[in-house]
């Protein structure tokens, strides 16, 4: 730091809400498809033009969902859990009121949109060091988040840009950037 003060930043957490979690995981099929089961959300930051959004999660997968076991985690489950913590993060977004466009939409707004609205666009993973993947950690950050209103010749839009990695005990490593284009969204007042 070299002697410079650092003007301390307004760091603000949730812990697991485990109703909105249920509720979140409601339309995977089984509970044997549900990975997450905790994700802290924190909020730091001054200017809500600025704010970092983050969720710090707990993942067990004790059997896959969709095949017999690997032995490690592999590119199906990177996306399934990061499917579960982005709906997690933008559902607490949107019930907290913690960032624009999200703090304008109702929940009923996100359970609408949940699963036809809520699209990847762009997906990219890396594995740096094999993972088990029974149980680990992973934390989601947004990036960035645009909304477009609609005009005569483009429908609304709202494109959030996010990274994420997981880890185990064990040194396993992977990481990725994803983002996600919500169609329809509600309303964009203020935009």
């Amino acid at each position: 730091m070299d002697g410079l003060a650092v003007a301390p930043t307004r760091a603000r957490e949730y812990p697991t809400d485990e109703e909105l979690l249920d509720r979140v995981m409601g339309p995977y099929k089984s509970k044997n498809c549900v990975y997450l089961k905790e994700a802290v959300v924190g909020v730091d930051g001054e200017n809500p033009d600025d704010l970092r959004l983050t969720a710090s999660c707990r993942f067990e997968i004790p059997e896959s969902c969709y095949i017999d076991d690997t032995g490690h985690f592999n590119s199906v489950e990177f996306n399934i859990c990061y499917n579960q913590m982005a709906y997690f993060l933008i559902a607490k977004s949107v019930k907290e009121g913690l960032v624009h466009p999200f703090s304008d939409w109702s929940l009923e707004d996100f359970w609408n949109r949940q699963l036809g609205d809520i699209l990847i666009t762009d997906f990219s993973s890396h594995f740096r060091v094999q993972m088990r993947g029974r149980f680990f950690r992973g934390e989601m950050e947004i990036v960035e988040i645009v909304a477009w209103e609609g005009s005569d010749i483009r429908d609304p839009l709202v494109v959030v840009r996010t990274k994420c990695r997981y880890w185990d005990e064990h040194g396993g490593d992977a990481h990725g950037e994803i983002s996600v284009a919500i169609t329809n969204p509600p309303a964009l007042d203020g935009m």
